[in-house]
């Protein structure tokens, strides 16, 4: 009888740890389960699993920082860095000194649990692989190819003749004029230093060749004008430096093409049409980038009540955890005072909350939500105008 007793107690412990053992891996599921709710509802705004946002990317955190640095960095960031833990301090420097917002009075140490198991879950999730096919380029003839650059020593071997034979050309000219100059100088003699022969042109390349540069500043006579003695100061008649005659001479010319080219013939764009025609250009690649930051938008706010109740749901869902619940600022500015940092207009908020501000931590949001969604929650944050919350940060940027 205590033989069939110990055996019935064994296999109820063998059970008991059988179902302990296979409750695990379920409960474990549906801590990530709850965990995945409040990441979405407090984290995903400034968290990614696999590339920095607002803040780093939080795969496999667990394994580098380890639960317990977790639980205590999501209760309060700030209050570690101020600690000086050595990782907190290069999180905060790392990511522009952007404080995480303090979550011990919103989430109990089980959501805090819950969120590690989802980050863990998450972590654990193997990564797709993705089979690459090297794409086939189809010639297109009404696209223009960009040109592929070639190495010169890839050129074809007629070319690096061609090239060669140019370079001993070139290089034969040289010799033939420095022969020539050689021989033709000296059967001049001394007829070179006549004054006929020295003042043409010929004659001043060739002493320029020789160290005189008249032909490059011009004669000095040294001759007074007559009558042009002012207190004992006297102007000579000196050649002025050909290369400044001839800029002149060139100048009178350009300005009088320039004036034909553009006030007699107007073959020419003056600024203002150029100025147009650039405006242009402007408006015909905006229309053609219709998420340009630049373009202009004409919305108007929204006041009916269904489109403010839509708008508040998504600030709850994505914005309240760097603006406050009720807009009074946390990591992010107060929305509630009359100061704006970019702007107080429903289309400022607007292109914000489209674009965001990265500098300083505000995450874009198009691409997430519709263009419908992005007014309904610029609109509410109007709505907040004037509410005076309680611990409303200290105001920011400009009075609107």
């Amino acid at each position: 009888m205590s033989l069939i007793k110990n055996i019935f107690r064994k296999s109820s412990l063998a059970l008991v740890a059988g179902l302990l053992l296979l409750g695990a891996p379920a409960a474990k599921a549906q801590d990530a389960v709850a965990g995945k709710a409040i990441f979405e509802g407090n984290c995903a705004a400034c968290h990614s699993m696999d590339a920095d946002v607002v803040g780093p990317a939080l795969k496999d955190a667990h394994k580098r920082r380890g639960d317990e640095w977790l639980v205590k960095f999501i209760k309060n960031s700030q209050e570690m860095v101020q600690a000086g833990d050595k990782d907190a301090v290069a999180l905060y420097e790392k990511f522009n000194k952007v404080p995480m917002p303090a979550f011990a009075s919103s989430l109990s140490d089980e959501d805090i649990t819950n969120v590690i198991a989802y980050i863990k879950a998450e972590s654990d999730k193997p990564v797709a692989a993705v089979a690459e096919t090297p794409a086939t380029p189809t010639a297109d003839p009404g696209v223009a190819v960009a040109p592929h650059e070639v190495a010169f020593s890839d050129l074809p071997l007629a070319v690096h003749i061609t090239i060669a034979l140019s370079g001993i050309i070139i290089l034969l000219i040289i010799a033939v004029l420095v022969m020539l100059f050689r021989l033709f100088v000296p059967m001049l003699g001394d007829s070179i230093y006549d004054e006929d022969f020295r003042s043409s042109f010929a004659g001043r390349v060739l002493f320029l060749m020789r160290g005189d540069t008249t032909l490059m500043t011009g004669k000095a006579k040294d001759e007074i004008h007559s009558h042009h003695d002012f207190d004992g100061i006297q102007e000579y008649d000196n050649d002025l430096p050909p290369w400044w005659k001839t800029m002149f001479y060139v100048s009178i010319v350009f300005a009088i093409s320039y004036m034909l080219h553009y006030h007699v013939f107007n073959t020419g764009a003056l600024q203002a049409e150029e100025y147009e025609m650039e405006m242009e250009q402007a408006a015909i690649l905006a229309a053609m980038t219709p998420d340009d930051p630049n373009a202009v938008t004409n919305y108007e706010v929204l006041t009916d009540a269904v489109a403010l109740e839509a708008g508040q749901a998504i600030y709850n869902a994505n914005c309240a955890a760097c603006h406050g619940q009720e807009g009074q600022g946390t990591v992010g500015p107060n929305l509630t005072d009359e100061y704006w940092l970019h702007g107080g207009d429903v289309n400022d908020i607007f292109k914000t909350v489209k674009y965001g501000v990265p500098s300083k931590g505000m995450v874009p949001w198009q691409g997430k939500l519709t263009k419908d969604q992005m007014l309904e929650v610029s609109s509410y944050i109007l709505s907040l105008q004037g509410t005076n919350p309680a611990n409303a940060k200290e105001p920011q940027g400009e009075k609107m």
